[in-house]
């Protein structure tokens, strides 16, 4: 594939992952932020249902010989700290960086922000990594993967897994139907926690 073509192939590829944010209402600040408290699981069965169908995806290709894999090396103490960071950044600002773009493009004027912030972020990294190289490479395991551990084929752990994921997302749905955790009209904004106490009458002037 050439250059260009690749660069068509993500630019389109990203085009759908906004489209679908968008769509899944999940770009919103309220139902990031209702995920990080506990009071929705919109984003959770959203990208979840995303990993199954990958699974699903690369498990046909890999069993068919069309695609090979190129794991990356394990790395416990990079994966850690690098998703706590995320985290909190996710949980302060009410967005990622696959949802930020998706927020611009929506109106959110300070989304702008956040892209600047994890801009500047990554190549702070960038100068910084050298010196935290070693220790983010504490403890690393090299390209360790579960089916050369378990002398598994991966695509039956990965439909194995699929199917758990599948499972998780039907009990989910049963015990936080989506359609009441996006609200009435479908805006994305969150319904009041039951557990919150009526909002005081003002009385009027």
């Amino acid at each position: 594939m050439s250059v260009f073509a690749a660069i068509l192939l993500g630019l389109a590829m990203g085009a759908a992952f906004g489209f679908l944010l968008e769509k899944a209402r999940v770009f919103e600040p309220a139902v990031i932020l209702g995920q990080f408290q506990f009071r929705s699981f919109l984003m959770l069965r959203v990208f979840l249902a995303g990993v199954a169908a990958g699974l699903v995806v690369l498990a046909v290709m890999t069993g068919f010989g069309w695609a090979k894999l190129s794991p990356k090396a394990l790395l416990p103490m990079a994966d850690i700290a690098g998703g706590l960071v995320l985290g909190v950044g996710i949980a302060l600002a009410g967005a990622c960086p696959g949802t930020v773009l998706a927020q611009i493009g929506a109106g959110y004027k300070d989304a702008w922000f956040t892209l600047a912030g994890g801009i500047l972020g990554a190549l702070a990294f960038t100068y910084a990594e050298p010196t935290l190289r070693p220790v983010l490479d504490m403890a690393g395991q090299g390209k360790l993967t579960l089916d050369v551990v378990t002398g598994t084929p991966f695509w039956m752990l990965a439909l194995g897994f699929a199917a758990v994921l599948v499972a998780a997302l039907v009990g989910l749905e049963r015990w936080r139907p989506w359609r009441e955790e996006i609200g009435a009209e479908a805006d994305g904004l969150l319904p009041p926690h039951p557990a919150a106490p009526p909002a005081a009458a003002v009385p009027a002037e």
